[in-house]
């Protein structure tokens, strides 16, 4: 699916993403879902993801709290109160520390909770992007706050983009699991 450029298209893709997200959830038995994750024998997957990541509730809380992330930057700028998208002290050189902190935090999270947070900022999510024109989206330097990068761009990486990495992380540990 070629990244989205539009508002429809965004919207689709991050719906069409979410739902493909959710048949694989659904999918996975109880062996895949009791299983650890562990890449660890992987050459090829050496991205800090592939290690801190251990089951799906990991995964599900990492994509909630990039909705955060991009909830808090759009609002906190519309209403006039300069943020960045990334909470200080982390940059864009820093932000996998910021992931493990996200990991550490919701490590009593439960499965189910981390389920219900998803899904109710995935609906949060589609509607701030509601909330904006096909141009407010996707004209560059519309708003000063998103620098050089589109709303939309933004938008994409946290819904459409972060979906379909959830989907390849997930089904790599089904055919870890079952081969």
């Amino acid at each position: 699916m070629a990244r989205p450029t539009t508002k429809q298209a965004l919207l689709e893709a991050a719906n069409t993403n979410f739902e493909t997200l959710w048949r694989t959830i659904d999918s996975m038995t109880k062996t895949v879902l009791t299983t650890e994750f562990d890449f660890s024998d992987d050459v090829k997957k050496k991205e800090a993801h592939w290690q801190r990541d251990k089951n799906l509730r990991d995964v599900l809380i990492h994509l909630y709290e990039w909705h955060q992330l991009l909830i808090h930057w759009v609002e906190s700028n519309m209403a006039g109160k300069k943020a960045d998208f990334l909470p200080e002290p982390y940059n864009w050189k820093t932000y996998g520390d910021m992931n493990v902190a996200f990991w550490q935090k919701h490590q009593k999270t439960k499965l189910e909770k981390s389920k219900e947070m998803l899904k109710a900022s995935h609906q949060s999510v589609l509607q701030l992007i509601e909330n904006f024109s096909n141009e407010e989206l996707f004209t560059k330097k519309i708003y000063d706050w998103t620098g050089t990068t589109t709303l939309g761009s933004y938008c994409v990486s946290a819904t459409s983009s972060h979906y379909d990495w959830a989907i390849k992380k997930l089904k790599a540990h089904v055919k870890k699991c079952c081969g």
